[in-house]
C-alpha cells in the first residue's frame, strides 16, 4: 500500500497494490501493522457497503461526537466521484473539500478522519462502495451538511438524492461540533 497526502490534514488516499495473474486480481485492503506504522486507525467496529445506481448522490454524512468516527472508503464495482469536506473548527482547511475518483480499476481508498463529512456520486451504471468505521452506527448522532452548499463540482445539478440528504442544513448554517487536533 502507498499512502498519499491530500490537501486536508489527516485525510489520505491509499493506493492499493493489485496482484494479478491469469485468474484475475487480488487486493489487500487492510493490514493492521501497515496502518499502525502510518498512525492510522486500526480498530474498526463496523463494515458495510452500499449499492447505488448511476446519478445517485449520497452525502454529505458524518456522525457527531461522541460517536464520530474514522471512515475508510473504497469502491469494489463501478466508479464514483468521492468527496470529503473538513468540518473541524480551527483546521487550516475548515470548509474546504477534496474529491477523488474511486473504482476497482484504480484500486484506491480514502482514509477519512473524524470531523470530515463524506459523500459520493455514482458515475457508472451502478457502484458498490465499501465503508469501514471505527464506531458503531448511532442514529441520534448521524448528521450531514447539504451536498450543494460546499462548492463541490458534482457532475450533476439534479442528482438522485434521499429525502434525508435533501434536508441537511447548508454549510453556511452549520455549527460544527468538531475541533481540529494538532
Amino acid at each position: 500500500m502507498e499512502l498519499r497526502s491530500t490537501s486536508l490534514p489527516d485525510c489520505y488516499e491509499i493506493q492499493l497494490l493489485p496482484r494479478s495473474d491469469r485468474r484475475g486480481i487480488f487486493l489487500k485492503t487492510f493490514h493492521v501493522d501497515w496502518f499502525a506504522t502510518h498512525n492510522l486507525a486500526t480498530h474498526y467496529t463496523e463494515e458495510y457497503y452500499s449499492i447505488s445506481h448511476q446519478r445517485v448522490l449520497r452525502g454529505l454524512h458524518f456522525q457527531k461526537p461522541p460517536h464520530d468516527h474514522v471512515k475508510l472508503v473504497y469502491c469494489v464495482a463501478g466508479e464514483v466521484m468521492d468527496a470529503v469536506i473538513d468540518l473541524r473548527k480551527g483546521s487550516p482547511t475548515f470548509g474546504q473539500f477534496q474529491t477523488f475518483q474511486l473504482s476497482a480499476e484504480r484500486a484506491n481508498m480514502v482514509y477519512i478522519p473524524q470531523g470530515l463529512a463524506h459523500g459520493f456520486y455514482v458515475l457508472s451504471e451502478s457502484a458498490i462502495v465499501m465503508y469501514k468505521v471505527t464506531t458503531t452506527y448511532a442514529p441520534d448522532f448521524d448528521s450531514g451538511v447539504l451536498w450543494s452548499s460546499v462548492g463541490i463540482p458534482w457532475p450533476d445539478r439534479d442528482p438522485i438524492l434521499s429525502e434525508r440528504d435533501r434536508s441537511f442544513v447548508p454549510l453556511s448554517e452549520f455549527t460544527s461540533p468538531f475541533s481540529f487536533q494538532v
